[in-house]
């Protein structure tokens, strides 16, 4: 798969948001507060001393809400593309996964419900590994259900 060259503001921000993680950004935001601390008596704490580190840290603030909702937003776009390939290269596991995260709150309660099922109809087994869909779940579970009506095997736990 070929990467398209980023654009210069995505290339900024890339930088920005590595940078202001590092420890040398630390070092810097300190040191910036330690001069500014220092300088207050020459000053005379005045107004003006105090706006520059009130306005500096406003607009730093600023900037970071957004460098930082870049940040978890690349990321959970890359763990959610690890989880679709993993969910979809895993035979047996419900495709009704991928990009689960698109769907609206009503379809998510929805799938929650069906898997809160299947967490119930799995506590009446006694391995933890024997179903992995509602729909395995319940057809094992009425095997079995028959199998103990017919004298043929345990009874299914509830």
């Amino acid at each position: 798969m070929s990467r398209k060259r980023a654009g210069w503001l995505e290339r900024a921000s890339g930088w920005a948001t590595r940078w202001t993680g590092s420890s040398h950004a630390f070092g810097l935001a300190a040191g910036v507060i330690v001069v500014w601390a220092a300088t207050g008596p020459y000053f005379g704490y005045s107004d003006t001393w105090q706006l520059v580190i009130n306005t500096g840290t406003t607009i730093v603030t600023f900037l970071m809400v957004f460098l930082i909702q870049r940040g978890q937003n690349k990321d959970s776009q890359a763990i959610q593309l690890k989880l679709n390939e993993l969910v979809a290269a895993v035979k047996g596991a419900s495709n009704r996964l991928i990009n689960v995260e698109d769907l609206t709150e009503e379809e998510a309660q929805v799938l929650h419900q069906h898997y809160c099922k299947l967490v119930e109809l799995a506590k009446r087994d006694t391995k933890l590994t024997v179903s992995h869909s509602v729909e395995d779940a319940e057809l094992d579970h009425a095997e079995k259900l028959a199998a103990h009506r017919q004298g043929r095997g345990q009874p299914p736990t509830d």
